[in-house]
C-alpha cells in the first residue's frame, strides 16, 4: 500500500488563522469524505455518475483513494457491479490491491459511508479540500518566486494572473456538476419538478405545510407558536395524524434548532410525550440547544446542518435568534437564498417568527396582513405558506389567520390552547362541521358567513369562503347538499348544505 500522506488536522474550518508554519504544514484534506464517496459507489452505483460530475481523479488526497476511484470508474463504464468483492476483483487484476491496503481495506471503505444518498455531499467536500489545495500550491510558489534573488514584480503578478484563470477554467470545465447538476430539460421541469405530491400539513385544497416550501408560523410572545409547532413535529414522527383537524404527513427524521429559552421548550414539548414515546424521540428528533456557532445567512448552512444530522425536517425556533439581523434585506436574501438551498435538497422547513409592534390604535380583531411580520420582505417572500396567530401573550383562545397561501386559504381559524396537555383544537362553535351537526335543517352558504363573520351582512369575500368551505365538505362527505331552486312567483331557495349521515353516526 502506499504510504500515506500526513493525516494532522487541516485548517480548512478551524476558524484560526494560518502562520507562517502552516506553509510547510499538512494541505487541506478529508479522508473520511473521500472514504465515504468511495463507500457510497460501492453501494449505490446509480450515485457515480453525479460524483463523477463534481470530482477528477486527481481530487483525492490520499493516492490509494484515487486508484480505488479510477477502478470503480472502470467499472461503471463497463456496466459491472462496483460492490467491494467485484472492485477488490479489478484491483487485484490491476496489480494494485495490495498497493492500496488490500480487501480489508475495500471493505472498510465500503463501511465507512453514513449515507448512500448523500454521496454528492461528501464528493463536495472533497472538491472543496482539493480546490484549497491547488490554490495553497499556487501562494506557494508565488512565494517563492518572491523570495528570489533578481525577482521579476511584473513576471510573477503574470504568471499568478494565468494561474487563477487556468484554475477558473478548470473549476468550470472538470467537475462541470456545480453548474449543471440542477439543470434540467424544460419538459421535466414543468411536469416533474412540480409533482404533485401530498401536502405536509393539510389537504390539496386547503394546504397549511406545501412538500418543498417552507413554513412561517407568526405572531406576539406567548400566543402558542411552539405549542403549535410541537403538534406538527410530533404529528411528524407518528406520534399523532392530524393537527387543528388537518392531517400531517410523516418524517423520518427532524432537526429542531431550539435557540432560545430551550429549557423552556423542552418543558412545552414534554407535555405532549410519555414513555411509551421514548424510542420514536431518541430516534426521530434532534434537538440543538442554545444560539448556533453562527447566524443561518453566513454558516452553517442550512443543507450541510440536515445532512449533518440525517434530517429530512429543520425547525427554527425561532428566526430572530437564527439570522443577523431581519430588517436588512441583503441578510433577508442570504437567508432566503439558505432555505432555498436546503428545500432544493429535500429538506422542509418550518419557522417560527415574530410580528412587528402592533401599532397603537389599530383594532386588535383586524385581518393581519404579511407586512405585520418583523423583518425584510425576503424572509416571507421566500416562505411557500405563512400562518398569523393573532392574540394576547397567554390567551387560551387565539385566531388564526393564513397570510400566504400555496393553495386555498385556511380558516380564519378560532383555536383553543389546552397549554396543559399542550394540544390546541378548534374552538366548535366556528368549526363548520360542528355547526352543521348542530343543525339538522342544514345551513345556506349565507347563513355560515354570517355565523362565521358575526356580522348580519357578511361581505362577499365572506360569503364566497362559506361557499368554498360548504363545497369541500360536500367532496370530503361530511356534508351533503340539497341543490337549490330559481326564484319565481313564489321566490327562490339557496342551496341548503347538512351534515352527512355517515358522519353524524360516526361522531354520535
Amino acid at each position: 500500500m502506499d504510504e500515506p500522506r500526513p493525516t494532522a488536522p487541516h485548517l480548512a474550518g478551524t476558524g484560526r488563522q494560518p502562520t507562517a508554519g502552516d506553509l510547510t504544514a499538512v494541505p487541506p484534506h478529508d479522508v473520511d469524505a473521500e472514504a465515504a464517496v468511495l463507500g457510497a459507489c460501492m453501494h449505490k452505483g446509480a450515485v457515480i455518475d453525479e460524483v463523477r460530475l463534481l470530482l477528477d481523479a486527481a481530487d483525492f488526497y490520499r493516492p490509494a483513494h484515487e486508484t480505488v476511484w479510477r477502478a470503480i470508474l472502470a467499472l461503471h463504464s463497463e456496466d459491472k457491479p462496483t460492490d467491494p468483492i467485484v472492485l477488490s476483483h479489478q484491483l487485484r487484476a490491476q496489480d494494485d490491491l495490495e498497493r492500496v491496503g488490500g480487501v480489508v481495506y475495500v471493505h472498510q471503505l465500503a463501511d465507512a459511508v453514513p449515507s448512500a444518498s448523500s454521496a454528492a455531499y461528501y464528493a463536495g467536500i472533497v472538491r472543496t479540500m482539493a480546490d484549497l489545495r491547488r490554490l495553497r500550491a499556487s501562494g506557494i510558489r508565488t512565494a517563492q518566486q518572491a523570495m528570489e534573488p533578481g525577482a521579476d514584480p511584473d513576471a510573477i503578478r503574470s504568471e499568478v494572473e494565468a494561474e487563477v484563470q487556468a484554475e477558473r477554467e478548470r473549476a468550470l470545465a472538470s467537475g462541470q456538476g456545480r453548474l449543471s447538476r440542477f439543470i434540467t430539460d424544460g419538459w421535466h421541469f414543468v411536469t416533474e419538478t412540480g409533482t404533485d405530491t401530498e401536502p405536509l400539513w393539510g389537504t390539496r385544497e386547503q394546504t397549511a405545510w406545501s412538500s418543498g416550501e417552507s413554513l412561517m408560523i407568526v405572531g406576539a410572545p406567548g400566543v402558542g407558536k411552539t405549542t403549535l409547532a410541537h403538534q406538527v413535529i410530533l404529528a411528524r414522527l407518528g406520534l399523532s395524524d392530524s393537527v387543528l383537524n388537518m392531517p400531517v404527513a410523516p418524517s423520518r427524521r427532524v432537526l429542531y434548532l431550539a435557540l432560545d429559552r430551550y429549557k423552556q421548550i423542552a418543558r412545552a414539548m414534554a407535555r405532549s410525550v410519555g414513555p411509551e414515546h421514548e424510542q420514536r424521540l431518541r430516534d426521530g428528533l434532534a434537538v440543538w440547544q442554545g444560539p448556533l456557532p453562527a447566524s443561518l445567512d453566513k454558516e452553517p448552512d442550512l443543507a450541510d446542518l440536515a445532512a449533518a444530522h440525517q434530517a429530512d425536517t429543520i425547525v427554527i425556533d425561532s428566526l430572530k435568534d437564527a439570522v443577523s439581523t431581519l430588517v436588512h434585506d441583503a441578510l433577508g436574501v442570504a437567508y432566503n437564498n439558505a432555505r432555498q438551498r436546503a428545500i432544493r435538497n429535500g429538506v422542509e422547513i418550518m419557522e417560527l417568527h415574530h410580528q412587528r409592534k402592533a401599532t397603537e390604535g389599530a383594532p386588535r380583531a383586524q385581518k393581519p396582513t404579511l407586512d405585520r411580520v418583523y423583518g425584510s420582505t425576503w424572509i416571507t417572500s421566500g416562505a411557500g405558506s405563512v400562518l398569523f396567530v393573532a392574540g394576547g401573550a397567554g390567551d387560551l383562545a387565539v385566531t388564526l389567520h393564513h397570510l400566504k397561501t400555496p393553495t386555498g386559504e385556511i380558516g380564519p381559524l378560532q383555536v383553543i390552547h389546552d397549554h396543559e396537555r399542550g394540544i390546541s383544537t378548534l374552538d366548535p362553535a366556528l368549526d363548520p362541521v360542528a355547526i352543521l351537526r348542530q343543525r339538522p335543517d342544514g345551513l345556506t352558504v349565507r347563513e355560515l358567513a354570517m355565523i362565521q363573520s358575526g356580522q348580519n351582512n357578511p361581505e362577499r369575500s365572506a360569503t364566497e369562503k362559506a361557499r368554498r368551505t360548504l363545497d369541500r365538505l360536500v367532496r370530503t362527505g361530511l356534508a351533503g347538499k340539497a341543490e337549490g331552486t330559481a326564484g319565481g312567483t313564489g321566490g327562490g331557495q339557496q342551496a341548503r348544505y347538512r351534515a352527512s349521515v355517515r358522519h353524524i353516526g360516526a361522531v354520535s
